[in-house]
């Protein structure tokens, strides 16, 4: 079935206003292709739209957080990133689609970034990662429009640095930023300053870059499917372990809200 402009941006309003609420945070509950259809009506439309791709550790982090925790319900699109937050949602009762995690995001907007023009711009990572990033996604999509690429090794605390980064992304007129400095690093840092980016999408995509650059491996595809992928990651970075440690108590709090809501 064909449908016109007009019907495709009712059909994606229509998409975005289904959403569940877990632990505090709206979710957007939507497929890698809805989600690709809501961010190719942002690029059509003025202004920055801040996508959060939300995993049990930023949503439990957001528990004793509250500007993470408002940031994240304020944001245009929350797909559901990660096996716990699938998980949760069915075990209280609110199925989801399926995981738009921001890895996968990524590839998808950049696969699409050639026929669609996009202009894509890689902030982040570690000297010389977001570079290699750019040359592989290069080699991946001929075609794609990379006009910026900056590490993440600047001092946000220092207005030089920042002021020299906004007007480096404001000259490439990029549509879409990707930012990877880490959660919640990185919204904070598009909530401060997306107004002066002049882009109309941007996305923290976390750790992201290091895997495109071909820097750390993905999870084996099967790992991925079971839901286990954060195994990989740990067993790849055994000094994630803290950070690992609030997955369990995710689990404990979804179980405790699943106690409340029977009584």
């Amino acid at each position: 079935m064909l449908y016109n402009m007009e019907e495709k941006r009712q059909i994606v309003e229509k998409t975005m206003q289904k959403k569940i609420s877990m632990l505090g945070a709206d979710i957007h509950n939507v497929t890698m292709q809805e989600a690709l259809s809501a961010i190719d009506g942002f690029i059509k439309e003025d202004g920055l739209h801040q996508v959060i791709t939300l995993n049990a550790e930023i949503l439990y982090q957001a528990q004793t957080n509250e500007r993470l925790l408002a940031l994240i319900n304020k944001a245009d699109l929350v797909t559901p990133d990660g096996s716990g937050i699938v998980w949760g949602a069915d075990y209280l009762g609110m199925p989801l689609k399926e995981r738009v995690s921001g890895i996968d995001l990524l590839w998808e907007i950049c696969r699409l970034a050639p026929e669609k023009g996009w202009r894509i711009y890689l902030l982040g990572a570690a000297p010389g990662i977001a570079d290699k990033a750019a040359e592989n996604l290069k080699n991946k999509y001929p075609g794609i429009s990379i006009v910026g690429v900056r590490n993440g090794y600047f001092n946000i605390n220092n207005e030089e640095e920042v002021r020299d980064i906004l007007k480096d992304v404001q000259l490439a007129a990029a549509d879409v930023i990707f930012i990877a400095m880490g959660a919640p690093r990185q919204e904070y840092f598009i909530e401060d300053y997306g107004a002066d980016f002049g882009v109309k999408v941007a996305i923290g995509v976390g750790g992201s870059f290091d895997v495109v650059a071909g820097a750390v491996k993905r999870a084996p595809v099967f790992m991925q499917k079971m839901g286990i992928e954060w195994l990989w990651r740990l067993l790849c970075q055994p000094s994630r372990w803290k950070r690992m440690m609030n997955l369990p108590r995710f689990v404990r709090l979804v179980k405790k809200t699943k106690k409340k809501q029977r009584l």
